[in-house]
Order: structure tokens, then sequence, then C-alpha cells
């Protein structure tokens, strides 16, 4: 969004100065004594000269100063109709305050008494020049030293003295210290004081900077003093204004006092970074040495830029105020102001529109935007420029009102509003996506777009439930609150710290940084993470997971997916619900389908605990350990791997895997409190079984735990006793609180061996 400063203030002072070149050089020229000086000389000829005169000269006094002179090679007057002609003509004007010293030369001018037409044959040279040190020399003598002086050339030229209207139907040529120029035709009318161009004015400045101004037409008159010129152009190497017609209001001492140009002005500029300008109508008024004081376009402004100022925007009026050496302090947008930024091409930034009621640009030493403030009702519109966009996509922006400040090349760098910040993110077919706060700070992207937006102060974000979402949220989708939020456009995540707190569906998120996708709706948490999953129905069939009661978790981070409803807790984790607990460096919980997938390392395995209870009602606790756990809840049996070691009371099984299945929570104990209740624990691979002084292995094993009965097979399964020796068999079926063991063979009949279990 950059606005070129010194661009804008050199087509104001552009505009008075071309005009200041027309009202100088074609008002002097108009109000010239010329016509007088000529009608004079005929009429003085027609009384003194009779057939001819050789060198004829002649002068006009008043107060003892001469007014003009007229000299020539040659004067004739002939009888016939009185006509007289001069040759090879000079006058001189000097002034009634002998403060001029204008010449006109010209090969020959004629009168005719009958008609009135005093007419100038073949080209008239005029040069009009000031003279201020004529009233102090008496002799009249040319000035020392000719400054601005205006040079004039034209031909054809008729003065009627009867109706006081001169007029030439050919081109007319002037210049002066500051420009030059020519026009085709002009009308004097000396009674009305006004000078009409009738066409094709053209006017070249001279300078560092070459300006051209072209006019279709153009009238110049004394009552009301001002200078009318149609269908404009001002021209430079990198610009261009143009406009259907241009009036410019003179003092008392012809001094630019307004100007108003109206009918399709346009402002526009050439190259990389151009910028158009178009209003019905633009005025300016300028002080003390033509300085502009103010500037407006109105009647509905509207603006577009290229390249890096890929821009558009309109307002219905923009007005600008100077202060000393026409330097631009200040521009007013008014009546429905937008601005509408877009990316530079290739860029995925987002588009940016502002809206306001009025927009105020405070500018530095002329030169640079340095601030910008809204006023009235506002709001800023990004539009995603991603394929992966949806059409219609848009996110809003409000609130009291906005600041924007600039970087020294007039580019966008930040815009905070407040107070009652809002930023809405809509999309068709879906609820709106809100965020609050006291106040937020939007930060633009070198490149253009929006690099990032900052909330702070009770910040609150509501992301209502989508239909049909495979992830249900529940009733009220998902809600954040946080003290500071950070959000990027270009991979729409929402950032938070300061106390960040999610609920979404009955999942509570508390931790000490959190980042939210608003397009996908997954969760990042960092830091001292705790998750509460509450508004949970009670399962009879399950187990583990099985209760109303909340299930929590905790760890140091975690990563929740919308799209499947699953979280994963890494760093220290813990899961539980009642006296439910899985600890692992890692676990995923599907809420949705009460299952915990939990990883663990040799050094920090995972750990579970449940309880056993035997016939007579005694409950003792089971703890099992392993690289990695796999349970649903629906299934109630907890799948263990990697190393695994179960450790009851009477017994420690090692496995490489081991399934440990659960009672169902609507036939447990009622009157045991606590974990899970043990059903079974199935074994297998390198099954090692340790109870006091026996050790039996095998490769599966299937323990139940309601008459501690171990069924070990595979290996073959061999029981090995301290005091009693070694049992072997294809499947050895031995308990936990006695010595029975039974042996069974394909060769051998079943053996029941009794050995002492010591205690």
């Amino acid at each position: 969004m950059s606005i070129s400063i010194p661009r804008l203030r050199t087509w104001f002072a552009l505009i008075a100065i071309a005009v200041v070149a027309v009202v100088a050089g074609f008002y002097l020229y108009a109000r010239m004594t010329v016509s007088r000086a000529i009608r004079e000389a005929p009429q003085r000829l027609g009384i003194e000269i009779q057939q001819s005169t050789e060198g004829f000269s002649l002068s006009k006094s008043e107060g003892g100063r001469t007014l003009f002179t007229v000299q020539a090679s040659k004067a004739i007057q002939y009888k016939q109709g009185g006509r007289a002609e001069l040759r090879d003509v000079n006058i001189v004007v000097y002034g009634r305050k002998a403060n001029r010293f204008d010449q006109i030369r010209g090969t020959s001018f004629e009168y005719d008494p009958q008609t009135g037409d005093v007419i100038a044959r073949g080209e008239v040279h005029i040069q009009l020049e000031g003279n201020a040190e004529g009233p102090d020399r008496p002799d009249q003598a040319p000035p020392g030293e000719l400054k601005n002086t205006i040079h004039l050339k034209t031909s054809g030229l008729v003065f009627n003295q009867k109706s006081g209207i001169a007029r030439t139907e050919e081109a007319i040529e002037f210049r002066f210290p500051q420009a030059s120029g020519s026009a085709v035709g002009a009308i004097y009318d000396a009674k009305a004081n006004q000078l009409t161009l009738s066409s094709k004015i053209h006017i070249v400045t001279t300078g560092g900077k070459p300006t051209s101004v072209d006019s279709g037409h153009g009238v110049i008159t004394k009552e009301p003093r001002q200078v009318v010129l149609e269908a404009v152009k001002v021209t430079q190497t990198d610009r261009d204004l143009e406009a259907n017609r241009v009036v410019v209001l003179l003092n008392e001492s012809n001094a630019i006092d307004h100007i108003t140009a109206t009918g399709d002005v346009r402002l526009s500029g050439r190259g990389r970074n151009a910028l158009l300008v178009r209003a019905p109508r633009a005025d300016m008024d300028l002080g003390a040495s033509n300085l502009l004081t103010s500037a407006s376009f109105s009647g509905g402004v509207q603006f577009q830029g290229s390249g890096e100022n890929r821009l558009d925007g309109n307002a219905g009026r923009v007005a600008l105020d100077f202060v000393a050496r026409n330097q631009l302090n200040r521009i007013r947008a008014s009546e429905a102001v937008r601005l509408r930024q877009l990316p530079q091409q290739g860029s995925k930034a987002q588009a940016v529109d502002i809206a306001a009621d009025t927009l105020v640009f405070n500018v530095r030493n002329g030169k640079r935007v340095e601030s910008a403030q809204t006023g009235g009702a506002a709001q800023i519109t990004l539009a995603p420029q991603s394929a992966t966009a949806v059409a219609g996509e848009r996110t809003v922006i409000t609130a009291g009102s906005f600041r924007a400040l600039f970087d020294s090349r007039n580019r966008l760098t930040v815009v905070r509003g407040e107070p009652n910040a809002r930023i809405v993110a809509m999309t068709p077919g879906q609820p709106d996506k809100i965020s609050t706060s006291r106040t937020l700070d939007v930060q633009f992207a070198a490149a253009g777009g929006i690099s990032s937006i900052v909330q702070e102060g009770d910040f609150r974000y509501t992301e209502p439930q989508v239909a049909n979402a495979i992830a249900s949220t529940g009733p009220g989708g998902r809600v954040a609150t946080a003290e500071r939020a950070r959000y990027s456009p270009t991979d729409e995540m929402l950032t938070l710290s300061g106390s960040p707190r999610v609920v979404e569906g009955g999942m509570t998120i508390a931790a000490q940084s959190m980042r939210l996708n608003r397009r996908s709706g997954d969760a990042v948490a960092q830091g001292d993470v705790k998750t509460t999953y509450s508004e949970l129905k009670q399962d009879p069939n399950g187990a583990l997971l099985a209760t109303s009661d909340p299930v929590h978790a905790t760890a140091r981070t975690m990563t929740a997916r919308k799209a499947t409803g699953v979280a994963r807790y890494s760093g220290g984790a813990r899961l539980w619900q009642g006296a439910n607990i899985v600890q692992a460096p890692a676990i995923e919980f599907d809420k949705t389908n009460r299952s915990v997938v939990a990883e663990g390392t040799t050094a920090q395995p995972v750990t579970s605990v449940f309880v056993q209870v035997d016939k007579s009602g005694k409950s003792t606790p089971v703890v099992v350990t392993a690289a990695k756990l796999a349970y649903v809840d629906t299934q109630r049996r907890a799948r263990y791997s990697g190393g695994v070691l179960a450790k009851g009371a009477d017994a420690t099984i090692t496995a490489d895997h081991v399934d440990v299945v659960l009672q169902a929570s609507g036939q447990q104990s009622a009157a045991v409190a606590g974990p899970s209740q043990l059903k079974e624990i199935v074994a297998e691979k390198g099954v090692v079984i340790q109870q006091a002084k026996r050790r039996a292995t095998g490769d599966r094993l299937v323990y139940s735990t309601t008459d501690g009965r171990f069924v070990l097979t595979g290996g073959p399964p061999v029981i090995v006793d301290a005091e009693r020796g070694t049992v072997r068999g294809d499947s050895l079926t031995f308990y936990s609180r006695d010595d029975k063991v039974v042996i069974e063979g394909k060769d051998a009949s079943r053996t029941v061996t009794r050995t002492r279990v010591s205690r």
C-alpha cells in the first residue's frame, strides 16, 4: 500500500504552474495596449499625412511621461475610404505608471476607418517586459536588465475599434522563462475584457522536469477574473493529469486563488508502480506565492495502483492539506472509504480490503506517510488466495477504530485496532468462527498481504460445531480463551499464550501455550498440558474407560486431530479415569472409541495397574509394564508388547506380548474399589513365570484370575522347582495357591505332581 507523497505534491504544484503560464502569457497579451496604440496611430495619420511619409514616428505623452511610441519605416494614407497603412512598425508601450517596456513589431499594419478594422499583415512579434526602474528614470530608457520577458508571435491579427474585438485564426506562439507554447486562433473582446483561445493550446515548461499542458479551448475573463480551459491534459515523463474542464479563479493582482477541474478528472502515473486516481471533480486553493494550501477530489473518487502498489479503492471525497512550501501535511478520505490491496504477482498472500467512514493520513515532511487513522465504522476484510480456499471465503476484522503505521517507503507495517477488536472467519455453508479481544495488531509483510494478527486482552475464540463432522465437538463447538493470540494467515494457525484454555465437545485443555489450525481444527498444546474429557456416558460392557467419570490426561505436549478425534500426549504422559491409570512417554487417546495406544522405552515403559479378585473376594494389585499398549474399551482387551512384565502378589510374568482381558464394568465386584479387575492374562512368546522358588517357561500362557490357574504350553513348557526338580510336558497346568501341577503329553497319561510351594 505504497503512497508517493512527493509525486502527489508535484502534481498539484504542476497544475498551478501550468495555469500561471497561461494567465501570465495570454492575459497580459490580452490586456496590452497595442490595440489602442494601433488605433490612435492611423487616426493621427489621417490628419497629418495626406499621401505617404518616410521614417514615420509618433508618440503620446501624459503628465510629462510618454505612454507609447510608434515608429515605422513608412506611413501611407489612401484618399479612397481614408484607409491608412504603416510599414515595418515598432511600438513601445511604457504604461501610465511608466513601469512597462512592451514592444510590438510587425511588417505591416493597416487601418480601415469605414469598418473600424486594424489589420496586421504578416507576422506580429510582441515582447512583454516589466520595468521597475521606469518610474525613477525620466528618460524612459530601456531597462538595464530584461527579466521575465514574455515573447509572443502571431499573424492575421484583426482588431475592430467599433466592437473592441481582436481576432486571429492563425497560430499563436509564446515564450517566457518558465515555459513556451502555442495555440491556434484567438479572440479578444476589449469591452468585455475576455480572451478566447480557440483550439490546440499547448504549453511546455522548462526546468528539471519538463511538463506539457494541452487544452482544446480556453477563455480568460476579467469579470469574473478567471481562466477556463476545456479538454485539459498535463503531461510529465512519468504521469498525466486530464480533465474535461479546468476553471482558474484569480484575485485582483491576477494571482491564482482557486482551481477547479471537473469532468472525468484523471491523475495517472506511468512505470512499474503507477497510480491512477479518477474523480468527477478536483479543487485546489492557493495562497501567497501561488503555494497550495488545500486540495480535494470529490464526487466519487476511484484509485488503482500497479506493480508493488497493486491496490484499488474508492471514496466519496479525498481532501489534502498543505503547509509551508507546498508540503503535504494531511490526506482525509471520507464518505464510504474503501481501500483494497492485492498481493504481488505470484504471492499467496491474502488480499486486504479496508473500509471506513473516514480515513486520515498524516504526512511527515511532505514526503512520507507516517500514520493513518480511521473514523466511524471501520473494518478490514481478508480474502485468501490459496488454491484450497473456498469460493466466497473471507475474514472480517472490526474494532472501535484502526490506526496504521507506515515505513520509510510508505508501506503499511502495522494496523492497530481498539477497543472491542473482533475477527470473524466466514465460509459459505459453515457457521462463522469468531475471535474477540480488547486490542489487535495487524502486521503486514514486505511482499504485500498480512503476515500476522495479534490479539491481546481477554481473548476469546468461538468455533461452532460443524454439522456432519467426523469428530463430534458437542453442542457448543470449540471455545478458546487466553490473554494473547497470534494468527498467521499463511498457515491459518492461531497461537495462544497467557493461560490458554480450550473447551470443545466436553474436552477441556489447559497448557502454557497452544496452537489451533482454523481450517483443519487440529490443536497442539505445549508446557504442562492438562486435559479433561467429560460428558461421558457409562458403558457397562466396557472396563478401563467405561464409567461416566471424567478422563484426565497430562503431558508436556499434546497434538489433537479434529478429523479423527485422536489426541496424542507425549513427554511424561499420564491418562486416568478414576483409579485406572496408564503412564507412558507417549499416549494416544481416542475419545469417540474410548481407545488408548501408549508407547514407551526400555527406560520409561508403559505402566498400568489392575486388580485381581480371588474366589474369597480378596483383591490384590497387578502392575503391567511394556514398550507398547493398545486398548479398545469395547473389547476389554489390553495388548501389551515389547518386553512385557506383569507383576502380581503371587507371581511375575514376562513375555514378548501379553493380552490383559478385563471384567466388564457391569460384572465387577462392587465391594472391590480401585482399578479395573483382571479376568484373564494371555502371554505369548518367551513366557517366563516366576513364583517364589518355582520358575516356569513356555511359548504361551493363559492365566485365569478367578481360580489362580496357569496353563502353559509351547516350547515345550518347563517348570523348575528348587526343591522338587523339573517338570516337562506338552501342557502344564498349575495354580498360584497350591502345589498341584497337571502334566499333559501325547505319549503319556495325565500326571498330577504335587510340589510344595513356599509362601
